[in-house]
């Protein structure tokens, strides 16, 4: 049977029907290893479809600029991961201190062994530059992280688990031992570029 018109335009594009989610994840997967290995300012479509072994224009069909992909890398890498522990912390019954001990810092320190955070190392060594990417992060990973830990923690002075103290307006002390780790691993010891992506 001869294929339609609109099937081969699809293949000849390089999107053959069915594989338009696939093509799309290979060129996040391909731009994630492209930004940690040259940062934001050095990565270059064309070298993410040459890494993701696709046609130099392909990437232009689903992702219209840079800034676009960097945004769909964070939704792929990051975002899964910290909406698993904010629901996970917004709905556990374990005592606050059990959960802090337990799962949360599990997290904390699975997240800073990860190569996820060579997004967060890019954004502190870049983000200066490129203020629409330090807000995207911040509205879509930082904010909502805030958020459930300010309700993880006002939940805790409810029971009685927590005191009141000046964690509640600044929550963000709870990850910060996270962050001064991915600091100072990428001062003293930089994460290895060729490590297998580990989400």
């Amino acid at each position: 049977m001869a294929k339609s018109s609109s099937t081969k335009s699809r293949e000849e594009n390089g999107a053959p029907r069915g594989r338009k989610g696939d093509r799309a994840d290979e060129i996040v997967t391909a731009a994630f290893e492209e930004f940690t290995v040259k940062g934001y300012a050095g990565t270059r479509l064309e070298d993410v479809a040459s890494r993701a072994k696709v046609s130099k224009g392909l990437p232009y069909l689903y992702f219209k600029t840079k800034e676009e992909l960097f945004k769909a890398v964070v939704r792929s890498v990051l975002t899964p991961a910290f909406d698993e522990m904010r629901e996970l912390m917004l709905a556990s019954d374990l005592p606050s201190e059990d959960f802090l001990k337990g799962p949360f810092l599990a997290f904390l320190q699975d997240l800073v062994k990860s190569r996820r955070m060579l997004i967060a190392r890019l954004l502190i060594s870049e983000g200066h530059k490129h203020p629409e990417l330090t807000r995207f992060y911040y509205d879509h990973v930082v904010s909502k992280g805030i958020a459930a830990l300010r309700a993880f923690i006002d939940r805790g002075v409810e029971r009685g688990e927590l005191k009141p103290t000046g964690l509640h307006d600044f929550p963000q002390l709870l990850v910060a031992p996270a962050l001064m780790a991915v600091t100072w691993r990428s001062c003293s010891r930089p994460m290895p570029i060729s490590t297998p992506m580990s989400f």
